[in-house]
């Protein structure tokens, strides 16, 4: 079979809750089978395409701070990230990086592969793409498990308290959803199958979740809590994981750090989470917030949501990452590229991946069980991971630079001789501070908006007047095209062309 032959669409699934399913290629081949996955909207039965949303009156977002003000403010704005990015991007398209040759005549060969993705794998016009989001990794294997959740709770659990479980559920899942490594796998303790990568690590966060793990209430274990998550362990979690010889997950210990120090977050900011320290109740701050519109439509302004995020979950990170005037800046880092001789913070480029990754993951229960809509979600970007990353360096528009080669290439024999590793399918490997990780995340951005443009035009035709956001060309195109052509490349490991030695904290 051809890269794009067509495949059968799933069977639409009569349940009581509405979903609309679509197949997610394991690989290009067709001979692992497919992974469905499940729209957002089966959580009301109400489906709502992310090309059609309901008009909104215009609402005024605050702008970012001022960064010759408030250097560290800025830096840690939503609006930074793209504009920071678009820096590096210049500069690639000048062929004036450090790391990176940039060559645009190959990116017709993504567009052409990430369209041919979407139209192998949806029906035009592509209505039914969801939003990029951790909802989707919850329904892999076509089994709707956040639904099935959902139907377990007794009516007297009102539509504002479900909300907040999934938000409790979401940030946990989406915290420990950093890089699994290849030697990992979790078996799911109700249908005795095997998931793998993020998949697996959304099925085991959602079975931690139902046996209580994280809940200090036990008359309520479907619950997050600072209480559940000031006693875990990292034995508890590699029990939970499923994490032992032989099957180790990366990162347990920065996993495990970030779950603890999450604890704390919560128990200091009662005003965003409530004095029994809880993410979920991150909601009643944003519906009592003087910005929310109140009118016969919920609106709710993404800074809003983001500053919660942002302000709320500082404490969690490294403290050995990049600060400003003893502010920790989270995922920002100086980038040589960056320099331009004034003052420090001009240097550094901030991404927020993980916390751009929840506001995509959260906003998805808010808005189908809530009803509630966000002003300003333009501003999310692309997530510069290895996946959306490895896609441009596979299919060739980034090249990395001998030198760097090199060097990347030894960085990875020393790792296999550190860990005892044996090499299968060799590649650079960097650690995630490295300026070469850091430019390739920044000019990664860059491309994401690009690619979005230019699949929009490839697919003008079966679009009939409609246009995919950024968050379903992550969906549907790069984030899965990235995964599945490092498959192909690589089928041994399926890791990405440029490895990342990860502490469990960043991607």
């Amino acid at each position: 079979m051809g890269m794009f032959s067509r495949k059968d669409k799933a069977p639409k699934v009569e349940q009581s809750i509405g979903t609309s399913n679509s197949s997610v290629s394991l690989n290009s081949s067709g001979s692992k089978g497919v992974l469905n996955r499940t729209s957002a909207s089966s959580f009301t039965g109400n489906p709502k395409s992310p090309m059609s949303p309901v008009k909104l009156p215009k609402v005024d977002l605050p702008r970012p701070p001022d960064p010759q003000l408030d250097p560290a403010g800025y830096l840690r704005s939503l609006g930074a990230v793209r504009e920071r990015s678009r820096i590096i991007f210049n500069k690639a398209l000048r062929h004036e990086l450090k790391h990176f040759d940039l060559d645009l005549n190959k990116l017709p060969d993504v567009v052409t592969f990430v369209a041919g993705l979407i139209k192998r794998d949806f029906d035009a016009p592509f209505t039914s793409i969801p939003p990029h989001g951790r909802y989707q990794h919850f329904s892999v294997g076509g089994r709707d498990r956040i639904a099935q959740l959902l139907s377990t709770w007794p009516p007297e659990v009102d539509s504002t308290e479900r909300c907040r479980r999934m938000i409790d559920l979401f940030l946990v899942s989406v915290l420990i959803d950093a890089g699994a490594g290849t030697k990992w796998s979790y078996k799911s303790n109700e249908n005795g199958r095997v998931y793998r990568r993020s998949e697996g690590l959304a099925i085991a966060s959602l079975e931690m979740f139902k046996t209580g793990l994280f809940s200090g209430d036990q008359s309520n274990k479907c619950q997050v809590d600072k209480i559940g998550l000031q006693s875990l362990t990292a034995e508890k979690l590699a029990a939970g994981l499923q994490s032992r010889p032989g099957n180790e997950i990366a990162g347990l210990e920065g996993r495990t750090q970030l779950l603890i120090k999450l604890a704390t977050a919560l128990h200091d900011r009662t005003d965003y989470f409530g004095t029994d320290g809880r993410p979920g109740n991150l909601i009643d701050y944003i519906l009592s917030h003087p910005s929310t519109q109140a009118s016969s439509v919920l609106i709710v302004p993404l800074p809003v949501l983001w500053d919660v995020l942002m302000n709320g979950l500082a404490p969690i990170w490294p403290t050995s990452r990049t600060a400003i005037n003893g502010v920790p800046l989270g995922d920002a880092w100086p980038c040589q590229a960056m320099s331009t001789g004034g003052s420090s913070w001009e240097t550094i480029l901030p991404f927020h991946k993980v916390t751009q990754w929840l506001t995509y993951s959260i906003m998805q229960p808010m808005q189908s069980l809530l009803n509630m809509h966000f002003a300003g979600t333009e501003l999310l970007t692309g997530l510069p991971e290895y996946r959306n990353g490895g896609l441009f360096v596979d299919l060739g528009v980034l090249n990395l630079k001998k030198e760097d080669v090199d060097r990347g290439l030894r960085n990875y024999a020393d790792n296999c001789t550190r860990t005892g590793v044996k090499g299968v399918e060799v590649a650079p490997m960097f650690e995630s501070s490295d300026d070469v990780i850091v430019e390739w995340r920044g000019v990664t951005v860059g491309l994401l908006d690009m690619l979005c443009v230019e699949v929009n035009k490839a697919l003008r035709k079966e679009l009939a007047g409609n246009e995919l956001t950024l968050a379903q060309v992550l969906e549907a195109g790069s984030w899965k095209g990235g995964r599945e052509v490092a498959e192909i490349h690589r089928p041994n490991t399926k890791e990405p062309p440029i490895l990342i030695d990860s502490d469990g904290t960043v991607f």
